[in-house]
């Protein structure tokens, strides 16, 4: 058995153990080993690898996901980000389906504190989906609004999956940043269209319960909001402004939301303790799956299947719409059992040779894969955003419910993706206007 032979067979088999449930990371890494093993030998698999956690982890640039994960939770913690809905809901209620769209608004602002979807998806089904149940309004469209709008966190800065694919493509995070904020914003606003659409045509959907308020309850609403847009402004403001990178704006982002939280009164310790656990907790799996991937390239790199891979496609054609559809493919369908940061590392050591070989701009490149990441975190089976939402309510949904839901969400997302495709400025537009 060949080389690109061993390579295959390896895919196979970790695909084959993830599906199992053995931990990506862990299947990765195991995989590798053997397969490293057979094409030169134990010895040098071993050498080969026990340098590599080190080497790899060891980046500077890779201090920024744990700073952004802290910067999440500390928000999250101390009650930064409790108000949010609340307010949005007042100034919106007149809209038709006012609720969702306020949970739209108020996920895109989450997830530009937390950066990420799962904890966007978790914070708002608890405060956004009882209240548009007790209103009235459809299971699917209450569940399916959090659900889908949840994944806005892996698009709008700041992001750990942008993050990751920029340490690993070698591309400039700060660029990827603000590459990412236009898509997101359309993004939630394509959601929006599509809820006032629909509630318009079917207003039963958002049920009969109207809510009224005066100018000093909103003044009182835009008091208890104000830490957020500030946190944001100071982040993506100062990397834009190229006052400092996007690895030390996560420190930055960290200790701006500490200081709001201490001068509101609620820093505490056990706010602190459970922030930096969560952390810990999220920053051991994220880089876990890290090293497991590395060892993966490292693996495929001798193998010669992503090479072997880059030559089939490209000779089919080189056009870059056929190499995005080509990907898009990939992602639907392992984004149906994977979840986004391992589907991302699994797969990065395959097609970014692939990219490079089309001449792609890395960049444009980065947000249509984060955007196929977004679609991938409310498809069945797995929807990772779909099960923390029936985790987070319990009996009041079921998983149908949630999926149903989500249907619409997804077919606007292939819309958003489409417009990036085919309109890359959408997501390059604000990279070239960055200091460097």
């Amino acid at each position: 058995m060949g080389n690109l032979e061993i390579g295959i067979a390896g895919i196979a088999v970790a695909l084959a153990l993830i599906a199992v449930r053995v931990p990506i990371g862990v299947a990765l890494g195991a995989v590798s080993l053997v397969g490293l093993s057979i094409m030169t030998s134990p010895r040098v698999a071993w050498g080969m690898i026990s340098a590599t956690p080190f080497d790899f982890v060891g980046q500077w640039e890779l201090t920024a996901a744990p700073m952004f994960l802290l910067m999440g939770y500390v928000t999250t913690t101390t009650k930064l980000t409790e108000g949010l809905f609340h307010a949005l809901r007042l100034f919106l209620a007149r809209l038709p389906g006012g609720l969702a769209v306020s949970s739209v608004g108020a996920c895109a602002m989450f997830a530009a504190a937390s950066g990420s979807s799962v904890a966007t998806a978790a914070a708002l089904s608890r405060i956004a989906v009882p209240e548009m149940l007790k209103s009235g309004y459809a299971k699917g469209l209450a569940t399916g609004t959090i659900a889908a709008s949840g994944t806005l966190g892996s698009l709008i800065p700041p992001s750990v999956l942008l993050v990751l694919y920029g340490v690993y493509a070698q591309v400039s995070v700060g660029q990827l940043f603000m590459a990412g904020f236009v898509p997101g914003l359309i993004s939630a606003l394509i959601y929006a269209a599509m809820i006032m659409i629909r509630v318009k045509v079917s207003p039963s959907l958002a049920g009969t319960v109207e809510i009224r308020s005066n100018w000093a309850e909103k003044r009182a609403a835009l008091l208890d909001v104000w830490p957020l847009p500030v946190l944001i402004v100071a982040v993506l403001g100062g990397i834009f402004a190229g006052l400092f990178s996007p690895t030390e704006a996560g420190a930055i982002g960290a200790t701006v939301a500490a200081l709001i939280a201490l001068a509101r009164g609620t820093l505490t310790w056990e706010a602190i303790r459970e922030a930096l656990v969560k952390t810990a907790v999220s920053t051991t799996s994220i880089f876990i799956i890290l090293i497991g991937s590395v060892f993966f390239t490292r693996f495929l790199a001798l193998s010669r299947v992503p090479a072997e891979f880059a030559e089939v496609i490209l000779g089919v054609s080189t056009d870059p719409f056929w190499i995005i559809l080509a990907v898009a493919v990939i992602f639907i369908v392992l984004g149906m059992f994977i979840d986004s940061i391992g589907l991302l590392l699994l797969t990065l050591p395959l097609i970014l040779p692939l990219v490079d070989g089309a001449g792609l701009d890395l960049v444009w490149f980065g947000i249509i894969v984060v955007k196929l990441l977004e679609i991938g975190l409310v498809t069945p089976p797995i929807g990772l955003n779909v099960y923390v939402i029936k985790g987070a309510l319990g009996n009041a949904v079921s998983l149908q419910d949630v999926f149903r839901g989500v249907g619409w969400f997804v077919a606007m997302d292939v819309i958003t993706l489409a417009l990036i495709v085919f309109v890359p400025a959408i997501a390059l537009f604000l990279p070239s206007f960055m200091l460097r």
